[in-house]
């Protein structure tokens, strides 16, 4: 019978928009997902269902666990100094109390940066390390948002990544994790990380080809021939780090020059598959156009720059101020950020028809704020939407009618991941011809169960979409496609 390992959880998560009017502090933390020792929910988040998942293993592995706290704020602005601080140190405190220990596993995001601090996570791994000494295992998931520093891969033993864009597949990954450390920690494998660097930023969904057939081929390969792990890390480009863009990552057992070379092999295709895995980006005006030649019940049209999950406020007006001028009926919007309007409505109560002014409060890139009349038809306190079997808050939220179109205002920024979005606020999603979201793709894989027809509509705003021409100042290595050819001539 094996010994009884001590495991060690933590999980410090968000992703910083570098360019975000926003910034980012300890309240934005406990106003998305904030689990002190022990208080985890049962159900899965993001980018901490490692506690779930080691908990069912626990039993099965002999682990004794030790959790430490677990939080995760919604995308943002850069973090301020002191809440990072506070976030990291009070993770190493709750290790040190917890020593000796076997094994650490950190459900990380990948792509936090604070205001004097461009590698947190990265920073963080080193300081587990510092703690629990070179033998102890050190595992860690990471958003494929994300940027891989040098640091990260030596000071890990494993890293897993959620393959899937949307991320559908956020548990399957913290599965992995848990079991590659287990085999780590009694000596069955010896996991070597190997890491390339495919020089390109670019947008990666694995909702369609090519990028669909891509990462079905790499997950053919995990489990033979001493090849542990596959992932890509897609990149975040509105994160302005040294280490931006696309990287593969290969953990072998014991093999680190076959893991380099398959590294090498995949970072390349992968480079060749640049410009091709974006799906169709259309103006609003068009993508309203096709809507409304539409045959389908219900069309689906992604307002996919003012999108929380990118680290952007999501107040932006523009698609609502189109739908407004052409009168469109039988819509609904989800969701613009606006807690003073929000307050407002509740104040008002449901019924209560107004003059309200909401929306582009936080840009002048975001539009201009609306101005009507409109009716309160529901109001929820607390509100919350699924992303697979995560429940993501939404704080108090309001259904509004403005001219014919139901609009959802919330003051908890979330992007939209699910249609009970709006059945959520009362809203039926199924019996509107046409639903705006705020998201760049992870509402595609609930959407695309309720609607054959999704456009993406491509609103220039806070995010910076144009990585040939955003001003990074942190970035300095070539990299396609502010280079059109950074690996020079195509190394082999």
């Amino acid at each position: 019978m094996e010994p009884v390992k001590r495991v060690f959880l933590g999980s410090i998560a968000t992703e910083t928009n570098t360019f975000s009017p926003l910034r980012t502090d300890l309240q934005d933390f406990k106003d998305s997902f904030y689990a002190p020792p022990g208080q985890h929910p049962e159900t899965p988040t993001l980018c901490s269902a490692i506690y779930p998942v080691a908990r069912a293993r626990a039993a099965q592995y002999g682990w004794q666990l030790v959790e430490g706290t677990a939080t995760w704020a919604e995308p943002g602005g850069i973090v301020n100094q002191q809440t990072w601080v506070f976030l990291r140190d009070q993770l190493l405190s709750e290790l040190r109390a917890a020593m000796p220990v076997d094994i650490v596993l950190l459900g990380l995001h990948g792509a936090m940066v604070a205001q004097d601090c461009l590698d947190c996570e990265g920073e963080l791994l080193a300081a587990v390390r510092s703690i629990i000494g070179p033998t102890a295992i050190i595992g860690a998931t990471f958003d494929p948002h994300s940027h891989l520093s040098a640091r990260r891969a030596e000071h890990a033993d494993v890293m897993t990544v959620f393959k899937e864009f949307p991320h559908t597949d956020f548990v399957e990954v913290a599965e992995q994790a848990v079991d590659l450390v287990q085999q780590a920690a009694n000596g069955s494998i010896v996991p070597e990380i190997s890491t390339f660097d495919c020089l390109m930023i670019e947008v990666l969904p694995t909702s369609r080809e090519p990028m669909r057939g891509f990462v079905d081929r790499i997950k053919t390969l995990e489990g033979k021939d001493d090849i542990l792990s596959i992932s890509v890390i897609h990149g975040f480009m509105a994160g302005d780090v040294p280490d931006l863009g696309s990287r593969i990552v290969v953990i072998t057992d014991g093999e680190r020059r076959k893991g380099d070379d398959l590294a090498r092999k995949l970072g390349m295709e992968l480079f060749d598959l640049r410009g091709t895995t974006r799906p169709e980006f259309l103006c609003p005006q068009e993508a309203l156009d096709r809507a409304a030649a539409s045959h389908q019940k219900t069309v689906v049209v992604a307002d996919v720059w003012d999108n929380p999950g990118g680290g952007v406020p999501g107040d932006s007006t523009i698609i609502l101020r189109e739908l407004l001028a052409r009168n469109v009926q039988n819509a609904a919007l989800a969701s613009i950020w606006d807690p003073i309007a929000v307050r407002t409505c509740m104040s008002a109560g449901v019924g209560a028809r107004l003059r309200l002014r909401f929306g582009a409060k936080m840009s002048a890139d975001s539009g201009a704020p609306v101005d009507a009349d409109v009716t309160v038809r529901n109001v929820v306190r607390n509100a919350v939407q699924s992303f697979g079997t995560s429940v993501v808050p939404l704080g108090d939220s309001v259904w509004i009618d403005i001219g014919g179109i139901d609009v959802i205002l919330n003051t908890v920024r979330s992007q939209v991941f699910n249609p009970d979005i709006f059945s959520n606020l009362g809203i039926d999603p199924v019996a509107k011809s046409l639903l705006v979201v705020k998201s760049t793709n992870h509402f595609h894989d609930a959407f695309s169960r309720i609607s054959d027809e999704i456009l993406y509509a491509a609103v220039d705003g806070p995010y910076p979409n144009d990585p040939a021409a955003n001003e990074y100042k942190h970035l300095t290595r070539a990299i396609w496609p502010r280079v059109e050819d950074p690996h020079g001539s195509h190394i082999e």
